[in-house]
């Protein structure tokens, strides 16, 4: 098994973007689709923003390192790995609040059909679901939930907006974007996809599939850092009638005229806020960069073929784990996930021997697979790791049954 994998690593057309990030000797990490590694540029490209842009030229940075512009120009990066044109992505925000943002957009967009029912998924990612709710409690919208294989059927004349996220965060199902979004403008509605699980680790073609609006994480597959910027999408067709709901100052279309009455700046540039985070920003583009550099149908495919080995390897092992992602990598996200009922404990397990995955609530062991720094023999040791931990009954002593905060 650790045989064949070092055979493969070694055949690896990606193996030596390895090399680019820093990662702890030891360490096999299966986290990067809820915090990717770190760039191995990104210190050095924080420290020049941090002493000499903002050091040495202070606020003259705005204009000669042109952060003014960042949003857009990371924006514009970003584009091209989802689908997207340049000028139709700008990084802002949260997921959270983009989120709140183009789902007040939509709205707007639907008023005057009668329309206000955003339909979704039970089991979507909490904040998806919580944004509609807190639309929902201002009395501007009414939250629809509906199975994923009932979805296509619960589309009808009162629906304003399909809100799904493309590659569930759980399980990694993935929706067919093509299809749904066809079936939601044939009813009449707008969709807004989630990619927090999708952009920078599978090709998305969000012009080609149609798609209205679009909401991505940066921290993840982008590797932008912990609470790195979020980015958003909106079409082309859509950017004249674009209102959304946080009128700050950069969404202006003057700022610097100071004017008392709010005028949008054109196309995305409206969904701009307050003042963007430069430090957070400038790390996102490193990693932005480096996904743009090894291209993400090279990172799809590895991806699936990690998933794909770890599933061999595990078998090997005669490992009883309950698999809840799809069976078909074509239909699946960048990872694989199992339930097991004291699945913390068994990640906990996992973690103290260096293999870092991740739980998700009640009883989901995830693991996530970033194929820009994961290596074949990494899934070798993950499945032998894994065999052992369930065979031994480690993951029952009591230190693994602490829950922490953040899990």
């Amino acid at each position: 098994m650790l045989e064949r994998a070092r055979e493969r690593d070694v055949a690896d057309p990606l193996a030596h973007y390895r090399d680019r990030f820093d990662l702890p000797e030891g360490v096999i990490y299966l986290d990067g689709n809820s915090l990717g590694a770190l760039p191995k540029a990104t210190p050095a490209r924080l420290e020049q923003v941090v002493r000499e842009e903002w050091g040495r030229d202070l606020i003259r940075s705005w204009n000669t390192a042109d952060w003014i512009g960042l949003p857009q120009r990371v924006g514009g990066k970003i584009a091209p790995l989802v689908g997207a044109q340049p000028h139709e992505v700008i990084v802002a925000d949260s997921v959270s609040v983009n989120l709140f943002k183009l789902i007040s957009a939509a709205l707007a967009m639907q008023k005057n059909a009668g329309r206000k029912v955003i339909l979704s998924e039970p089991g979507n990612f909490p904040t998806d679901l919580y944004m509609i709710q807190g639309l929902e409690k201002q009395g501007l919208a009414t939250q629809r939930l509906a199975d994923r294989e009932a979805i296509a059927g619960a589309l009808d004349e009162d629906v304003a907006l399909l809100l799904l996220t493309h590659v569930h965060y759980k399980t990694g199902a993935r929706y067919d974007m093509s299809a749904l979004t066809k079936a939601a403008h044939d009813a009449g509605a707008l969709v807004l996809w989630d990619l927090s699980h999708t952009g920078g680790a599978m090709p998305v073609a969000l012009n080609e599939c149609g798609a209205d609006f679009a909401v991505g994480c940066g921290y993840k597959y982008l590797n932008g850092g912990p609470g790195a910027p979020a980015y958003a999408f909106v079409a082309q067709r859509h950017h004249a009638d674009l209102q959304q709901p946080l009128s700050g100052w950069m969404g202006h279309a003057r700022p610097f005229e100071f004017q008392d009455d709010y005028a949008p700046a054109p196309g995305v540039d409206r969904l701009l806020c307050g003042t963007a985070p430069i430090l957070s920003v400038a790390a996102l583009e490193v990693g932005v960069d480096l996904a743009a550099e090894i291209g993400v149908e090279r990172l799809w495919a590895k991806s699936q073929a990690l998933g794909e080995f770890l599933r061999e390897c595990l078998a090997e092992t005669d490992v009883d784990l309950d698999l809840v992602s799809p069976d078909d990598p074509d239909r699946r996200g960048s990872q694989l996930s199992f339930r097991h009922p004291d699945a913390y404990a068994l990640c906990q397990a996992l973690i103290a021997r260096g293999v870092i995955g991740d739980f998700r609530a009640p009883d989901i062991l995830r693991l996530g697979f970033a194929p820009a720094y994961l290596r074949f023999a990494d899934m070798a040791e993950t499945a032998r790791h894994l065999a052992e931990v369930l065979a031994s009954g480690e993951w029952k002593e009591p230190r693994f049954q602490e829950r922490a905060a953040v899990t």
